[in-house]
Parts: C-alpha cells; sequence; structure tokens
C-alpha cells in the first residue's frame, strides 16, 4: 500500500485494499511474526468524539506491533478546551508521536490534520463524513465470509449520517459488488455520495422496505440512527426504531446471509439474532485488530522507508 495517510476510501485502490487484507491474513495467521516490527515508536490517539472499538483496537494493535501509545484523554481536560485550533494541536502532537489517529466531529478534519504535519494520519471518523479503518475490517469481514467478487450487500439504517457507510459504499466500487441502499426517505444517501457512486458507474439502488431484497442478500450491512448528528431532535424520533430486524425478519434471508453492524447498536438488531448464523457483528469488531495492525505496518514501513531516504540525501 502506496499511501502516506488514509484519509477516505476514495483514495485506496483495489490493489491497496488487497494490500492490508492480505496483510491482516498474514497477521492473523502468524501473529508473532509482527510482534516488536515497530519498537520505539510512538501512535498517538487523538479522540475528540467517544469511541470504544476504534481507539481500544488501534490501541491494542500499536503494542503488539512494539509501539507505545500516547492519548488525549478526556477533550474537556485538554488545551482544545483553551479554544487551541485543530491546527496547533496536531503539529504540537507530531512532535511526541510518529503517526496519529484522528477522530474529529467536523468533516474534514482529518484532512486538514495530514495536510499540517509530516507523520502518518489515519482518518477514524470526521464526523458524517469518514471512516476508512472500518471499512477495511468489513472488507476483511466480507471476504473471510464470502470472497469480494459476485457479492450483492444491502446497506440499510442512516444512510445519510453515516460515515461507515459512505466509506464502505465507495469502496466497493472496486470489486464485483451489486449494492441495495435501505432506508427511510430522510435518511437516503447524500446526494454527493450518490453522485460519487455514479461517477465509478456504480448503480445506486435505494429501497425503503428491506424485504423486496433480502432474499438477493449475501450480506446485510445495518447501521444504528445516528442520534448526534440529527439538527433536530423530533426528526430522530420520528425514525428511530424504524429499521428493525430479528431472527424471525431472516427467515426469508439465504442460509450463508453474513448480517454486520459497525457497532454500537441500539434496538436495530434484536439480540435473538446474535445466536443465528447470520451474525457476524462481533467478529467483525475483533477483526480491527489484525486489519488495523496491517494498516499501521504498512503506513510505519512507507514512513520508515522516506526517513531512510532523507537520511541518505
Amino acid at each position: 500500500m502506496r499511501q502516506d495517510h488514509l484519509i477516505t476510501a476514495t483514495q485506496l485502490s483495489r490493489g491497496d485494499i488487497e494490500a492490508v487484507l492480505d496483510r491482516a491474513r498474514e497477521v492473523a495467521d502468524e501473529p508473532a511474526a509482527f510482534a516488536d516490527r515497530h519498537a520505539g515508536r510512538v501512535l498517538a490517539l487523538c479522540f475528540f468524539e467517544p469511541s470504544t472499538r476504534t481507539r481500544m483496537s488501534f490501541d491494542s494493535a500499536a503494542k503488539r506491533l512494539g509501539m507505545d501509545t500516547v492519548g488525549m484523554g478526556d477533550v474537556d481536560s485538554s488545551s482544545v478546551s483553551k479554544g487551541e485550533s485543530l491546527s496547533d494541536t496536531v503539529r504540537v502532537i507530531e512532535g511526541y508521536a510518529d503517526a496519529l489517529v484522528l477522530r474529529h466531529p467536523s468533516e474534514g478534519a482529518a484532512t486538514l490534520a495530514a495536510e499540517r504535519v509530516d507523520v502518518p494520519v489515519v482518518n477514524a471518523g470526521d464526523g458524517a463524513g469518514q471512516h476508512p479503518s472500518q471499512t477495511l475490517l468489513d472488507l476483511h469481514t466480507i471476504r473471510e465470509n464470502h470472497g469480494l467478487e459476485d457479492l450483492t450487500v444491502g446497506i440499510m439504517g442512516d444512510l445519510k449520517y453515516g460515515r461507515t457507510v459512505h466509506s464502505l459504499a465507495a469502496a466497493l466500487t472496486e470489486f464485483d459488488a451489486n449494492q441495495h441502499f435501505i432506508s427511510p426517505e430522510s435518511l437516503r444517501l447524500p446526494r454527493s455520495v450518490r453522485f460519487d457512486l455514479h461517477e465509478t458507474g456504480a448503480q445506486v439502488r435505494e429501497h425503503t422496505d428491506l424485504e423486496a431484497v433480502l432474499g438477493e442478500l449475501d450480506v446485510l450491512y445495518v447501521t444504528r440512527i445516528q442520534k448526534e448528528r440529527f439538527p433536530d431532535e423530533n426528526e430522530y424520533h420520528r425514525v428511530a426504531g424504524e429499521y428493525r430486524i430479528d431472527a424471525e425478519t431472516l427467515d426469508d434471508a439465504a442460509d450463508d446471509l453474513t448480517v454486520m453492524h459497525p457497532l454500537p447498536r441500539v434496538d436495530e438488531i434484536a439480540p435473538d439474532v446474535d445466536e443465528t448464523d447470520h451474525a457476524r457483528y462481533f467478529e467483525q469488531a475483533h477483526n480491527g485488530i489484525p486489519v488495523r495492525m496491517a494498516l499501521l505496518d504498512a503506513l510505519m514501513e512507507n514512513a520508515e522507508a522516506a526517513e531512510g531516504m532523507e537520511a541518505d540525501r
């Protein structure tokens, strides 16, 4: 993977994606071979929004590679509460770490950070924008269960504010995948995302009813309604709980349907789905370790190679 930063899924070619996923498979098969590969390096975890899986899996992945990690802690106890700009914050943290993982409520924050620093930046979610490392672990989960060719994927829930949806939809255009988008009218894909998908030649098939396409799907990717993104709480309450599946919902699904969710879930997947053979969302979350190890390994390799070239000049 020849990238200095990972900001959006759209920057990743099929070759980039396959390189990371192949390396993730190597990590999963022989994790000891990657231990201490980047000993002495430091990863900064800069989270301006709450996170459990992304922050902990990056922390764990870095340490399994021999890296140390440093974090900002609670944003309210950092200099951000004093009015420090994001630009100044990341330029300061650059002096403490060899790479940054950034989550921020504003779209475009990761792009700004990457323009300000000379160390690798990974976008761990920028508002309702993108979440490309989540997409890599999503694709790893799909590949391990189905492969990435001749695939039919349904993406259901909050397609307007769901950044995991925007990243995954873009990445799937690199593969032979049919995509169906299921949502209430008020939460359909943003126009900009639909435009970008059309520009790649992808067909955007939108539905308001899961039953219309359930039997065709290899993968059903469910997302929660992003309450924190709604400008009007009344709008949230009008759609909350509208798109929910349980074990009975899946009676008409293919036997090998894979149900995924980036988590956390609220009530969009009933607990009885957990006991079915379709459920893969906890496996999906656990795949954050090998995939993020592979991603960090690739980014640090590139950074270290650039440092070596600079030293030889």
